[in-house]
């Protein structure tokens, strides 16, 4: 519910800026807009107001249709829709999805879309689109400011890093660590991954006890990702719908080589009614080694509603507890991260705004660069709907999270309106460009055209991306 609650307010927010740099671009050039609406309204409306004769007049579950309203087209009607899937801003002499060819049957006037110069409807097209940006931008600055940045460099990861068994196949062994990728050092591990998974970069420097090695990435790593960490999810739906309580686990492709050094135990949980303590070092699980945590999870997950021995040491000495295992797979214990040297910066007001911009840029970047493995069978597999959205949102509620990931998804939807289809902005775009560059406008028939094969695309690729969330549901 907390997933689902965070969804619609980060989408509300994200449709409200993008609608409204649309219509402060028009007003700008003295263009009407004839209606601005959160949520689509088809027949009726849940609310809506306008303001005419002097007073702002409001109605509540009414028809859209009002003759007394329709008196007075030079003021915006405000409102709110009942259907919960965008929102829009319908601007006077534009041929979109609230205006049909004939609705332009008369000549233009001079308050109308159409009249304007192209640049000027050009900036009118891209305004949801900067808005959506700058807007993430300032987000991250406000994050920043308030917040502060925190990072694990990945020089600091001393013990080197657990690989998963794909990575292994490329020839990375436990605890190597990652020195260069094409030559350049990667500040994070999350930089690192991206850098060969995401971007595709073959050529890796990893150091190996004392060895520096030279490791050449396979074509198809990120693909073969994408395939093995979908069969991963496939198996973890199958345990959530056997037990709807089961508690789904993410894909591990790189991870912190991280001791099973426990920092805390949760009160009652198995690990606490087995005695085990803050500074136990478990080193087996049912007589399989665990010297990183990411093996200690995936070796007690192997045993639900199991009773298995625990091997530990405690100030030196060997030890060994029975334990059961509930059906979740889990103990209760938390290990220690401060094993690492985190680096933390504060930034006032002005420092934040670059490091916000900078931050906001990377994420494009690295959007862009992810965005060709769309294009594969596995990538298509891969997306997701409003369920896959969701569930990037925490369970428990933490307004950082929520403005990181609102900030998150208004960059992913500057991107995903400027792509060149008909019905998106990038559509748009696409034909003012050419009307600039060849001096020739297109028809309005033909932009009506081609905004009807747009919609039906975008319908298209919303069903088969909620489409595959709810096939997940079963399969």
């Amino acid at each position: 519910m907390i997933q689902a609650i965070q969804l619609i307010l980060a989408l509300s927010f994200l449709v409200l800026i993008h609608e409204l740099g649309h219509f402060t671009f028009a007003r700008i050039f003295h263009v009407r807009v004839e209606k601005f609406y959160m949520f689509f309204n088809p027949w009726i409306s849940i609310v809506r107001f306008k303001k005419f004769n002097g007073k702002w007049h409001v109605k509540f579950f009414a028809k859209n249709e009002d003759e007394e309203w329709a008196k007075h087209p030079e003021n915006t009607e405000w409102g709110i829709g009942w259907l919960p899937f965008g929102g829009y801003c319908a601007i006077a002499g534009m041929v979109d999805e609230t205006h049909k060819t004939e609705d332009l049957a008369s000549e233009a006037k001079p308050w109308e879309f159409r009249s304007k110069p192209a640049w000027q409807r050009l900036l009118i097209i891209l305004g949801g689109i900067l808005v959506n940006f700058i807007g993430a931008l300032v987000i991250f600055t406000m994050l920043f400011w308030h917040w502060g940045q925190d990072i694990l460099p990945l020089r600091n990861l001393n013990n080197g890093l657990y690989y998963s068994e794909i990575m292994q196949a490329e020839g990375f062994e436990q605890q190597d660590k990652i020195l260069f990728v094409d030559g350049e050092e990667p500040e994070t591990l999350t930089d690192a991954v991206q850098a060969i998974v995401i971007e595709g970069k073959r050529n890796v420097t990893v150091l190996r006890g004392t060895d520096t090695l030279q490791l050449v990435m396979s074509e198809d790593l990120g693909t073969r990702y994408l395939a093995e960490q979908n069969a991963f999810d496939k198996i973890e739906r199958e345990k959530k719908r056997a037990d709807r309580s089961y508690q789904k686990r993410r894909y591990v492709l790189v991870s912190e080589w991280l001791p099973c050094v426990i920092d805390s135990v949760l009160p009652d949980n198995a690990a606490y009614y087995a005695g085990l303590q803050k500074g136990d070092s478990i080193v087996a699980v049912a007589g399989v080694p665990t010297p990183c945590f990411v093996q200690l999870t995936q070796e007690l997950q192997r045993h639900p509603c199991d009773s298995i021995t625990i091997d530990y040491f405690r100030a030196g000495e060997p030890q060994n507890v029975r334990l059961f295992i509930g059906d979740q797979g889990k103990i209760g214990i938390m290990p220690k991260w401060d094993i690492f040297e985190f680096e933390h910066t504060d930034y006032n007001f002005f420092q934040a705004i670059p490091a916000g911009i900078k931050y906001g840029w990377d994420i494009l970047a690295m959007y862009v660069k992810q965005f060709r493995l769309v294009f594969t069978k596995e990538g298509a597999r891969s997306l997701g709907g409003f369920g896959a959205i969701g569930s990037m949102f925490p369970a428990t509620w933490s307004w950082y999270a929520f403005w990181h990931m609102t900030a998150f998804l208004s960059v992913i939807l500057a991107f995903m309106n400027f792509l060149p289809i008909p019905a998106l902005d990038g559509g748009y775009i696409l034909f003012l460009l050419v009307e600039m560059i060849t001096r020739r406008k297109p028809s309005d028939k033909f932009l009506e055209k081609a905004n009807e094969i747009g919609f039906w695309v975008l319908i298209a690729l919303l069903l088969f991306a909620n489409g595959n969330d709810i096939l997940k549901l079963f399969f």
